[in-house]
């Protein structure tokens, strides 16, 4: 008998991936089904930044490299960073690795010994939690309210924090509400004097302005970024961390012993995202911006009106806890019944059970296709009594 440890019992399934796995099996019996449960871009990766990875592999850039990264994408990432957001980031404040998740991974891995407490919003994104729990960490989740526009409560964060509290971990634009964070809840949150974990790979995608790095507000900041989302190149597996100077040599060490380092080609490919691509990228964001307002009027009219503004990222969050208490339940039978596949509220922590999460990162036209089948089917059906 293999023995597995006990910890690995508190480790959640993505139901994202459950419901895409259903769909996918809907599919091979020949079933048309819209997916609307994974926040991937439609979006092909820009021409430019193909041509510059295989223009990498030609010149036989294949190797390792340094473990922080290729120099040259570090300081594009910084020069990236301080045109953005005015700031005066250094390149050995940067560590390239292949992809955020992996990232998270090895920041818990620094942060956290046995016991140790990372406060994060309920709901959140649904493998944060885990990532605390592999590092043996306790997360600590705060509640944030559709009533209140799902804004993190300073106040109410402060009162959560403990002699083992070693982090908060913010995400804005936010998944899987969409809401950009308002830049003084960002400050409060700063001024608590614990270290902030920004994930911040939805920046590029706020509509209307307002987005806010912490690094504006605090030195004592973890930013993760990358480029699957505003540059769709969710497969290329390329993301990076900002950190504080003194924690340098540690995560060198850690990133050395995991991953050595990102791969070499994918890298210059990075270079030519943040150099070249932009003005493609701002038309994707112009197309989601179109199918945001969109699917917000058309959830109003088949009865799953928002009552928050959803206006980053590429995802609304729908109550839908009259149609069933269950969100993993729910999701699976519209599903089966109309071919339309979205994620359970309930992968987010129980404050998001009774939600829906709709990614509309798929074109326009799917978009009102899923709406088309969704509408008729709860028409029909009644009410949850709970």
């Amino acid at each position: 008998m293999i023995r597995l440890p006990s910890h690995l019992k508190e480790i959640t399934f993505f139901q994202a991936v459950e419901i895409f796995q259903a769909a996918k099996e809907l599919e091979s019996q020949g079933r048309s089904v819209v997916h609307l449960e994974f926040g991937e871009p439609d979006f092909p990766t820009p021409e430019v930044v193909s041509e510059a990875a295989t223009r990498a592999l030609r010149d036989g850039r294949t190797r390792y490299t340094h473990s922080l990264g290729v120099p040259e994408f570090r300081e594009t990432i910084v020069e990236y960073h301080n045109r953005k957001y005015g700031l005066e980031l250094d390149p050995d404040q940067v560590l390239v690795s292949m992809g955020t998740s992996l990232l998270m991974q090895i920041l818990m891995l620094l942060l956290l010994e046995r016991g140790d407490q990372v406060i994060l919003t309920d709901p959140t994104y649904a493998c944060y939690t885990n990532f605390v729990r592999l590092a043996g960490g306790e997360p600590v989740l705060v509640p944030i309210r559709e009533s209140e526009g799902f804004q993190p409560n300073a106040e109410a964060i402060r009162q959560a924090i403990t002699r083992r509290t070693r982090a908060i971990m913010i995400c804005s634009p936010a998944n899987p509400t969409g809401v950009v964070m308002r830049p003084q809840v960002m400050r409060e949150l700063a001024s608590l004097g614990v270290p902030i974990i920004s994930d911040e790979i939805y920046h590029g995608l706020a509509y209307g302005g307002g987005e806010h790095t912490i690094l504006n507000d605090t030195s004592q900041a973890f930013v993760l970024n990358g480029f699957s989302k505003y540059f769709a190149m969710t497969g290329w597996r390329l993301g990076y961390l900002i950190f504080p100077p003194e924690v340098r040599a540690t995560l060198m060490k850690l990133h050395q012993n995991i991953m050595i380092s990102a791969s070499e080609h994918v890298q210059y490919a990075g270079i030519a995202a943040m150099r070249e691509a932009i003005p493609v990228c701002e038309q994707y964001k112009r197309e989601y911006d179109r199918r945001r307002l969109f699917i917000i009027q058309r959830l109003g009219e088949i009865g799953l009106p928002l009552h928050y503004e959803p206006s980053g990222a590429f995802y609304v969050f729908a109550d839908a806890r009259r149609y069933g208490a269950d969100s993993m339940v729910l999701a699976r039978e519209i599903l089966q019944a109309t071919g339309v596949a979205v994620t359970p509220g309930g992968d987010f922590g129980p404050g998001g059970e009774g939600y829906l999460r709709f990614s509309y990162a798929n074109s326009y036209e799917n978009i009102a296709e899923a709406m088309d089948r969704l509408g008729p089917y709860l028409q029909s059906r009644p009410a949850s009594a709970g």
